[in-house]
């Protein structure tokens, strides 16, 4: 019977100290392709029932394009970018030079956009996870989900019954010319893995070495 989780403020202190590391190296690579400065703030950390994670990611469905990448291996969960017609047309302007930008149907170009800042953060973001938990763990290429993001998601919400998501909630903010972008990204693991991150934190002496210490 897997035990239920439990996380104390300085553990989600940790895990949130984690993230910010693996997220600042993926703003300088995110950077690269913006063309100018980024940002990300620190996450946000919920504990919530698949139900309320299914609702909530539904909403942003009609709206919203959503980029898919599974992170797998020791750890398993996915993160989702969320990109609004207002996104697509900045980041257009911005990386791909676009300057009529026609809402709704996204060219192959802007598909490949959106693809390939996904697969930047994501890929950033578990490298420095892996570094730093030292767990054998990779992100798996993104894609744009074309069915219910519920059934896309099937992986790792159908497969693990006791399934409880922790969700971090992380904007990603960049600016060009003064005027800003931010782009929601919700990451999140099943219990199993939360429960593998707070046996690497637990076990670690504190004060004696830092965790978050990476070369």
């Amino acid at each position: 019977m897997m035990m239920e989780p439990h996380i104390t403020e300085l553990e989600r202190d940790i895990i949130k100290e984690i993230l910010n590391i693996g997220l600042a190296r993926a703003a300088d690579s995110f950077a690269a392709i913006a063309k100018d400065r980024v940002l990300l703030k620190v996450p946000d950390i919920t504990l919530i029932e698949v139900k309320d994670l299914l609702s909530l990611v539904s909403r942003y469905e009609d709206t919203h394009i959503i980029i898919q990448s599974d992170v797998k291996g020791e750890f398993n969960g996915a993160t989702l970018m969320l990109f609004s017609d207002d996104h697509i047309a900045r980041l257009s302007e911005i990386c791909l030079s676009m300057l009529e930008v026609q809402k709704g149907e996204l060219t192959v170009m802007q598909e490949s956009l959106l693809l390939e800042i996904s697969n930047i953060i994501t890929g950033a973001l578990v490298t420095q996870l892996a570094n730093i938990l030292k767990a054998n763990i990779y992100g798996s290429p993104p894609k744009a989900p074309k069915s219910h993001i519920a059934d896309s998601l099937k992986g790792i919400l159908v497969q693990h019954p006791l399934f409880q998501p922790l969700v971090f909630t992380v904007i990603t903010q960049f600016t060009h010319n003064s005027k800003s972008v931010e782009l929601p990204l919700l990451l999140f693991f099943d219990t199993n893995t939360l429960l593998k991150m707070l046996d690497t934190i637990r076990t670690f002496e504190l004060g004696k070495n830092n965790l978050t210490e990476t070369d």
